[in-house]
């Protein structure tokens, strides 16, 4: 089913979708917030520029954005996927608690901030191109890749990333010498045990986006985690 969005704000979209078949596509999108947020159940494709919190508490519903969107996509959602084929804004994934974050292009500040995992419910984010400033900032689980795909000469993150990580994993495609991390957390080289982890995320991701998986995974990758004398795990994790 095709929804003409041109004239109908958040709310009018919402109802629109939530009463259409469960594959639904919407074009003329521009900047409508909170699109199909809590969802679950849909496979919704988007023409256009969706607005802040796509997916939003999102359930097991699958979206596809054809271009870029705003800020705050997957704002706590617990399951599903968000493939977006152009770039993010800012806090993307924020205290997201389950399913995938796929984007082929860059993202803004703040990128998993406050991400979070328990038993089996593990949230994922991979970032084709480069994250801006404060990325994982007090991640406490999940596993973020950024895969620095198209400028790789150029630094992969902004400033200040893993603040107050306490949590969960950073996979960075670089050898990250110009990248300066907290002491609270440990980077190292990627082994191959290392990758087997992201190895199905990275064949998912690449399938989207028709990319091939081996060499991506040939890249140089720095793994960060949280130090296990981090002072930060105890205002947050129960002894």
């Amino acid at each position: 089913m095709l929804i003409h969005s041109d004239n109908l704000d958040h709310k009018a979209l919402n109802e629109a979708i939530r009463n259409a078949p469960d594959i639904c596509r919407i074009d003329g999108c521009c900047g409508q917030r909170f699109i199909a947020a809590g969802m679950s159940g849909k496979d919704i494709t988007i023409e256009g520029i969706p607005g802040n919190a796509l997916g939003a508490y999102l359930g097991s519903s699958t979206i596809t954005v054809l271009g870029n969107a705003q800020d705050a996509v997957g704002d706590t959602m617990n399951a599903g996927s968000i493939i977006v084929h152009g770039n993010i804004g800012d806090a993307a994934g924020y205290a997201m608690r389950g399913g995938r974050i796929y984007v082929r292009g860059n993202a803004g500040y703040r990128a998993g901030i406050h991400m979070k995992a328990y038993k089996e419910k593990v949230p994922v984010m991979v970032i084709g191109g480069k994250a801006g400033s404060f990325l994982g900032e007090y991640q406490a689980g999940g596993i973020i890749v950024v895969l620095n795909l198209d400028t790789p000469q150029d630094k992969c993150v902004g400033f200040y990333p893993c603040t107050g990580m306490h949590g969960g994993k950073m996979f960075l495609r670089s050898a990250c010498e110009d990248v300066s991390f907290p002491a609270q957390v440990t980077a190292r080289l990627a082994h191959a045990e290392d990758l087997s982890q992201i190895r199905p995320h990275i064949e998912d991701y690449c399938s989207l986006f028709g990319l091939d998986p081996e060499e991506v995974l040939a890249g140089h990758f720095t793994v960060v985690t949280p130090d296990s004398k981090n002072p930060y795990r105890q205002m947050y994790v129960p002894n």
